[in-house]
């Protein structure tokens, strides 16, 4: 595993950083494009919900990207994330095969 001190930045507020700012478009606005609720979108912007598969195809048609774009940053958060909340993984051993 790759070792940052940084974390990766939440697949949310790059949505809203780089997409929705620079395009004027509100939550309410993209909400209704992606075909969402309000509280869906809002989730996720404000780095309290997750970009799952189905989201990340609504994203990559919106925005001419591609699904994978969308779930490896949330896939990299996600793994950060997890690897310095607990240091309990750590402490497994590898299974000789």
């Amino acid at each position: 595993m790759r070792t940052r001190k940084r974390p990766p930045t939440h697949p949310g507020g790059i949505l809203k950083r780089q997409y929705m700012e620079p395009l004027s478009l509100t939550v309410s606005e993209l909400a209704v494009l992606l075909g969402v609720s309000r509280k869906t979108l809002s989730k996720i912007i404000n780095e309290r919900g997750s970009i799952t598969p189905d989201m990340a195809l609504r994203l990559s048609k919106a925005f001419k990207t591609t699904p994978e774009l969308w779930l490896n940053m949330q896939q990299n958060y996600d793994l950060w994330q997890a690897s310095h909340k607990s240091a309990d993984w750590k402490t497994v051993e590898a299974i000789a095969v």
